[in-house]
């Protein structure tokens, strides 16, 4: 295990290596794990997210600066960092989680993630954890569109419509495939005005509905663009959208979580 490739890639050199050792530890492995690590950079984590978003997006409310935070603090995201850092190729698992591919599981490498950053702080303080945790999110930032970050498909088609004066969106169960305890949603998303309908599928209603309503809004944008003016004289377009279970399920239940508008 090179814990040297590893500093690298975080941009810091522990003074202290045990730290290093401790945060990379899962509680199945021995009783020094880094759940109290893990505890302590969820806080730096979120304090410097903080201060970067208040810092960049000036005219932003409180509202949306929260909603911003929320999404680039979430496991999702975290898991994401840690694969371009190759983290789980230095976990410290039990036999129990190695076997059950426990360097692959979101939530382990998110923990560690965060474990890591308190880690960091204890080695060299809060501007060190705050220098480590920029590297990971200025780039990422260059990136997106504040005013979409962090919404779901749905609000997303749904404002979209609305800012075209388009009638809203609706949504039919049009199969379900599977046993009972393992049933996929095939879900129909249709907006007449712009000659739209297509199918997303997901392990849950909701989850089918946020599949349809992503590919939705890519073919409204499309059409909008080749049409300005309204609504299209052709047939209707049909196209198919079928998601990871696992993903589509996350994106509905943070969905749920934000509340989605009556349709």
């Amino acid at each position: 295990m090179n814990l040297q490739l590893l500093q690298t890639r975080l941009g810091h050199t522990f003074r202290d290596p045990s730290l290093l050792q401790q945060a990379l530890t899962h509680r199945s492995h021995s009783s020094l794990h880094n759940e109290r690590l893990e505890f302590l950079g969820d806080s730096i984590l979120n304090c410097v997210v903080a201060s970067v978003l208040y810092e960049r997006f000036k005219d932003l409310a409180e509202g949306d600066l929260s909603r911003l935070r929320a999404n680039l603090v979430k496991q999702q995201t975290l898991y994401e960092i840690a694969q371009k850092l190759e983290l789980s190729q230095f976990l410290r698992l039990g036999e129990g989680e190695l076997k059950s591919g426990g360097f692959r599981r979101p939530s382990i490498l998110a923990d560690t993630l965060e474990a890591l950053l308190g880690a960091i702080f204890l080695d060299s303080g809060f501007d060190s954890a705050r220098d480590v945790i920029r590297a990971f999110y200025i780039p990422l930032l260059d990136s997106v569109d504040p005013r979409t970050l962090g919404k779901d498909a749905k609000t997303l088609l749904q404002e979209f419509l609305q800012a075209k004066k388009i009638s809203l969106p609706t949504y039919n169960v049009v199969a379900t495939h599977g046993a009972a305890h393992s049933q996929e949603f095939e879900i129909e998303c249709l907006v007449p005005k712009l000659g739209i309908q297509v199918f997303g599928r997901g392990g849950s209603r909701r989850a089918g509905e946020q599949a349809a309503a992503r590919l939705a809004l890519d073919v409204a944008e499309q059409a909008v663009q080749k049409n300005p003016g309204g609504a299209r004289k052709s047939r209707p377009r049909s196209a198919q959208l079928k998601l990871a279970g696992i993903a589509t399920d996350q994106s509905a239940d943070q969905a749920g979580n934000q509340g989605e508008r009556p349709h």
